[in-house]
């Protein structure tokens, strides 16, 4: 089996050293400047129940260089996906799959969803359906990712908890290609279950990073001070009930309630958001995945999303004078 892990953050590093470390797949990397070079000097130094292991990895930074795949995954930001696109297509032949692990609303949200809204495309993730052209909705399946992982620097990735990908058909099918990719997984020592309805569990996920992110960038705190603090909690919890109507609209069954997902977050402790950390960097802002992408959901329901789209004006003003977001 041949798989490429494009894209050498910490999510990518940390799945292609994990899968690496078993030697079953044929696996490769595609990195770029210091990442890159520091992978082909001394692998993937990953840091795991307090011991560190160099893992050797094929690094390459150009794709031209390890041809056709059968699993190509994506762990590239969502908004880093678009201008990607040429990089990616070497990798693509007729049955090669494309695994998502982007935050936020995927560009093949509407594929093999049913109803009317069958085959939208969602503008905020994919500006003119350029992904959706590329890539072809027909190769993906999505992933929810669940390791929190940082970069210490360059070729050093440090695992911090949680090793579960979720993954699922957007037909909610259990294919052969999903069940030998979550065989895979699980081979390497990750939790890989095949979800009938991935959608649904993406949902969770962005219930949190819609409100949150966005929250803790305008105002510079971390989960805990967000819904300790009785006005940013209260804003939290509208964003929340405003995106749960448009996704049970969507056929979306959320199997928690509002105020224990907010609980969670804050259980997470002093941690901050990827949204203030990018901030912080100067690095660009996940706002479309996240925010503008579920706003899009909701017009495209009809159902209107005030908050929403009050705090998405904040936070993108913002990030456009820090010099972090593009439209």
């Amino acid at each position: 089996m041949r798989i490429t892990v494009f894209g050498a953050g910490a999510i990518g590093g940390y799945l292609a050293a994990k899968l690496a470390l078993v030697g079953k797949t044929d696996l490769s990397i595609v990195a770029r400047g210091a990442h890159l070079e520091a992978i082909r000097s001394g692998g993937i130094r990953l840091i795991e129940d307090g011991k560190e292991t160099a893992v050797p990895v094929r690094a390459a930074v150009q794709a031209e260089e390890l041809g056709i795949q059968d699993y190509v995954v994506l762990a590239l930001k969502a908004h880093s996906i678009g201008p990607a696109l040429d990089q990616i297509a070497p990798l693509l032949g007729e049955e090669t799959t494309v695994v998502t692990m982007q935050n936020g609303g995927p560009w093949w949200y509407f594929h093999r969803l049913g109803g009317p809204l069958e085959d939208t495309r969602l503008q905020a993730v994919d500006p003119g359906g350029r992904i959706w052209e590329r890539l072809g909705p027909n190769r993906v399946i999505g992933s929810v990712v669940y390791p929190a992982v940082e970069v210490d620097k360059p070729g050093l990735i440090r695992h911090i908890e949680g090793k579960r990908f979720s993954l699922g058909e957007p037909s909610g099918e259990r294919s052969e290609r999903v069940t030998r990719l979550a065989e895979e997984l699980v081979a390497a020592g990750l939790q890989a279950p095949v979800r009938d309805d991935i959608r649904s569990e993406m949902w969770v996920k962005v219930w949190g990073n819609l409100s949150f992110n966005p929250i803790s960038a305008l105002t510079g705190s971390t989960l805990a001070d967000i819904v300790s603090d009785e006005g940013t909690h209260s804003v939290a919890r509208t964003m929340m009930l405003e995106a749960q109507v448009i996704g049970e609209s969507l056929g979306v069954r959320f199997l928690l309630g509002v105020d224990r997902r907010i609980k969670g977050a804050g259980d997470v402790g002093a941690h901050k958001t990827s949204m203030l950390q990018d901030l912080e960097r100067g690095r660009p802002m996940e706002i479309d995945a996240l925010v503008t992408a579920v706003q899009e959901l909701g017009r495209l329901t009809g159902h209107p999303t005030p908050t929403i789209d009050s705090v998405l004006a904040l936070v993108r003003r913002l990030a456009i004078q820090r010099g972090c977001y593009s439209s």
